[in-house]
């Protein structure tokens, strides 16, 4: 009969092979699409599901120790900034007037020229 050691390494080691599994499949998605949208979407996933889920296969295989409650912290901190991130790049170049293949018209402005100053400037 296998231990409680032996168990959680094994429950560890397959949570951080999905993690792992999650990473790959979104490197091969990145260099399947063609636009930057989508590809700041599936990297953003990438970031954030495969290395939590990683991290947390690390934080079963070491137990509860301190080592994994710093492991724990720095999944807190990954769970708010990669989101967060994402959606400041994808803004920025929203608002600078990147557009998607094929949307682009002779007659087309930048976002930025649209949008007004405030009061405050």
């Amino acid at each position: 009969m296998a231990s409680f050691a032996e168990i959680t390494n094994i429950i560890g080691n397959v949570v951080m092979g999905i993690g792992i599994g999650f990473m790959v499949f979104g490197v091969v998605c990145i260099f399947l699409l063609k636009d930057f949208y989508p590809r700041i979407l599936v990297a953003s996933k990438i970031d954030t599901v495969g290395l939590l889920t990683f991290l947390l296969g690390v934080c079963i295989q070491h137990g509860f120790s301190f080592f994994s409650a710093k492991v724990l912290l720095i999944v807190v901190i990954i769970l708010i900034l990669n989101p967060l991130v994402a959606h400041i790049v994808t803004r920025s170049a929203y608002l600078s007037g990147y557009q998607l293949e094929g949307t682009l018209t002779e007659d087309a402005e930048p976002v930025v020229d649209r949008i007004e100053p405030s009061e405050e400037e």
